[in-house]
């Protein structure tokens, strides 16, 4: 393990703290102050999702996924750039600005009753439905022609990525039977979306689906998509439908309240076929872990590698992400992450070819991962992972890959957001072969997840740039758009503006 992860920043001054607070729209694009050159083969836009409004009149949002879906952009135009944002006019947005509260409860914030209705219309109100929050703050992607704002319900939000108005909202529940769909699609060439949603299943258990949207005119993370299979990775923390559907309607409760940790399951790793579209009912499973992001996912010789970021044990890791934990001074947020699951890239491989007589032998016979498959007595075939990365307390999460070339293949190198006790602290390259690391870090300074952007000539699997906004409140100017070399972490350009920029969460770089 390179020696640049024990090179870490410590943040007593607790700048961090002002990424999760709110900021203001901006009326127009503003120009950045740019140092370096700004490659000549930028010549679109970044588009960032993340929460920018963190409280409603005197009542606050308590969840690091409650805050208000703003977008950020950043425009290349000959060596130019400028930083525009704008919050997506949501009903969960609109309403509560109107009425200057919280209306439509939140990931871990409840919406209380109008105070001025009387008790029979707000008992009566309870039981109109449950109204599911469109606040769609995760990411952007397109389908077809058109860019939708996601979180993780059935609402999607179309938004124009030019001038950043709101278009209109749509409900997937009118196209496919599914309570909701992630965040995360895989998008192929053709422009193919797939994503994983889930519905009510026999005797009110949860079913998941995959969904295929078909590109409409030209031609990474919830589950894993190789050329031919879906690893859909199904762990310990599950929502209780039943708690969600009564707790929502009786009193006031939020999604982190329904959540629930099934100590003794362990990490289920179901696989599907692509085409035609069937389950394959082998049972693989391995110890209990947390799971937001998975790496990539790839075929070779009879096996899929499956490479995901992992928190080891089955506790919940959103319990650590409440706005009162990361707003923290340094020694207490230090403190609440020691207590946390530790983070861990892993990769997983899964046999495809499984015989029963093959008992209690090791069926990975890839010559370059330690990782084995082993098959019971019953039938059950227990994974056990390679170690990639780990560090401790260090996550290297937010992972982004060269996805158009190298997503569903056999690939070397990932990137990364670090994640220091949950503080976003630096900017990590790993090779998934050698586990070498490279860092970008700067004291004071958060970045955000990187995307990979190729160079048009580019022959390596990292011949391109990282694109990251930083915030650095304590800086003349306290945000910007850095772009790093993709080879070694090195800095090419960044393009700097005069407002502060809160946390983002995902996002895309529109050529």
């Amino acid at each position: 393990m390179s020696s640049l992860f024990d090179h870490r920043f410590e943040h007593p001054a607790g700048s961090y703290k002002k990424i999760f607070e709110t900021c203001e729209d901006l009326s127009e694009p503003l120009p950045a102050t740019v140092t370096g050159r700004i490659p000549t083969f930028l010549k679109g836009s970044l588009l960032r999702l993340g929460p920018g409004l963190f409280e409603v009149g005197d009542e606050p949002f308590y969840h690091l996924f409650d805050g208000q879906a703003l977008m950020h952009k950043f425009d290349f135009k000959n060596g130019q750039v400028t930083y525009y944002r704008k919050f997506i006019l949501t009903d969960a947005y609109v309403r509560a600005i109107t009425e200057k509260r919280v209306v439509i409860t939140e990931f871990g914030t409840c919406a209380y009753p109008d105070p001025c209705k009387n008790i029979f219309s707000r008992f009566f109100s309870y039981f109109k439905g449950v109204e599911v929050t469109d606040n769609c703050l995760v990411n952007v992607y397109p389908v077809g022609e058109d860019y939708y704002a996601v979180t993780e319900t059935n609402y999607i939000t179309k938004v124009n990525t030019d001038t950043l108005e709101t278009l209109k909202k749509v409900d997937m529940c009118d196209y496919v039977n599914i309570n909701g769909v992630t965040a995360h699609p895989h998008i192929e060439k053709d422009g193919t979306v797939y994503n994983i949603g889930n519905c009510m299943g026999k005797g009110a258990t949860l079913a998941y689906n995959i969904v295929k949207t078909p590109p409409t005119q030209k031609g990474s993370d919830h589950f894993g998509m190789s050329e031919n299979y879906f690893v859909f990775v199904e762990t310990p923390v599950k929502i209780n439908l039943l708690k969600f559907l009564s707790a929502w309607s009786i009193r006031g409760s939020n999604y982190m309240d329904c959540f629930e940790s099934n100590e003794s399951q362990g990490t289920l790793f179901h696989i599907a076929k692509k085409d035609p579209g069937e389950y394959i009912d082998l049972k693989f499973k391995g110890a209990p872990i947390g799971m937001f992001h998975h790496i990539n996912t790839y075929e070779d010789q009879g096996f899929i590698v499956v490479d995901l970021c992992s928190w080891k044990g089955f506790e919940f890791v959103y319990n650590y992400l409440w706005l009162a934990n990361l707003r923290a001074n340094w020694e207490e947020v230090k403190k609440a992450a020691m207590m946390a699951p530790q983070p861990e890239v892993r990769r997983y491989v899964i046999p495809l070819d499984v015989h029963k007589e093959e008992q209690g032998k090791n069926l990975v016979s890839l010559p370059y991962t330690t990782a084995t498959a082993t098959m019971h007595a019953d039938g059950m075939i227990w994974l056990e992972p390679e170690v990639l990365f780990s560090g401790p307390r260090q996550a290297f999460e937010f992972p982004q890959i060269n996805y158009k070339r190298y997503g569903g293949k056999n690939y070397t190198y990932a990137y990364g957001l670090g994640l220091n006790h949950f503080i976003p602290d630096r900017i990590c390259k790993l090779n998934v072969k050698t586990k070498e690391t490279w860092v970008w870090q700067e004291p004071d300074s958060y970045p955000s997840e990187p995307l990979f952007v190729q160079t048009p000539d580019g022959v390596d699997e990292d011949d391109g740039v990282l694109l990251t906004i930083v915030a650095a409140p304590g800086s003349q100017r306290p945000g910007y758009l850095l772009i790093l070399n993709a080879k070694d972490l090195s800095e090419v350009a960044r393009a700097e503006v005069d407002c502060t920029i809160p946390v983002t969460f995902h996002g895309m770089y529109k050529p």
